[in-house]
């Protein structure tokens, strides 16, 4: 089962999220140098803050209480993992790693490091208190995994797309995948018994790239973490978030049960797509003039 990450400072979808198998729940704290990366772009700018990791900690809790208080079938629930995207290294990166944790962060993640001294830095100041996860997202990063997918504590490596694809001068944040940057990704992952995953998703059926393909994708390579878009609980949602889940984990079981032709074949199909949606963005430096 693909870990289904939805990001949010709302303790009530918190609770909703908590009562489905397979979400992780993600608070984002990364501020510094974000918004000049992304500009001209509609992306996600967080706005959470510290206090919102001890609230998504509460929420998880009482969700969890409330479910085994429930009965012995609400007790099959798991307890859903409270993950944290901190700050680029900065000077003040251990303050920000101690308070988050005090917290109650479950796993870190550590965005925009160029180098695997930047990941080992890291990791020294976590000191193994919580599994670190390390996004991949700069071109520094992606051609020296193999010097950094050993550092200590390392529990997964997801592949940020949006970034990732910027920097590479790409015109469309899904063409590395159609490229097969990934592969060595989740080769490498896969030798280190590391969790891997990447990008985002959309509703099955809503997206340039459709969440179905997307999907379809993330089985290929054996993924286990993929972010959920904000499509998911926008208010005139078509269905409802726990309904859209369920639509998800039945095409998920689906996509698990297609022969390696079909894989191969759907495969080929997306890169393709992928190649044509490309063609028709404008490039990067476009984008920064508008």
């Amino acid at each position: 089962m693909i870990d289904f990450l939805q990001i949010t400072n709302d303790p009530v979808l918190a609770r909703r999220c908590a009562a489905l198998q397979g979400m992780r729940l993600f608070v984002d704290l990364e501020r510094h140098g974000k918004a000049e990366r992304q500009a001209g772009r509609n992306t996600f700018i967080s706005t959470h803050t510290l206090d919102d990791v001890g609230r998504m900690r509460c929420a998880l809790d009482q969700a969890l209480v409330h479910a085994q208080d429930a009965g012995p079938k609400a007790n099959k629930a798991h307890k859903a993992r409270l993950m944290v995207r901190v700050n680029p290294l900065h000077p003040g990166s251990a303050q920000e790693v101690d308070a988050v944790l005090a917290q109650g962060a479950d796993w870190l993640m550590l965005p925009m490091f160029h180098t695997p001294a930047e990941l080992h830095a890291f990791s020294a100041l976590v000191a193994g208190r919580a599994p670190i996860v390390a996004l991949l997202e700069t071109a520094g990063a992606l051609h020296s995994i193999e010097a950094w997918v050993a550092t200590p504590g390392l529990c997964e490596v997801f592949v940020g797309l949006n970034d990732l694809h910027l920097e590479l001068g790409c015109r469309f944040m899904f063409e590395p995948l159609a490229l097969g940057l990934l592969e060595p990704v989740a080769a490498q992952a896969r030798a280190r018994g590391l969790r891997f995953g990447f990008g985002g998703l959309a509703r099955l059926d809503e997206g340039l790239l459709p969440g179905r393909d997307v999907l379809a994708e993330h089985l290929r390579l054996g993924s286990q973490a993929v972010i959920l878009s904000r499509t998911f609980h926008r208010s005139d949602a078509p269905t409802t978030l726990e309904e859209a889940i369920a639509e998800l984990r039945q095409a998920e079981a689906a996509l698990a049960r297609r022969t390696a032709q079909q894989v191969q074949a759907d495969r080929a199909r997306i890169a393709t797509r992928i190649a044509a949606i490309a063609a028709g963005q404008p490039a990067a430096q476009e984008m920064l003039r508008k």
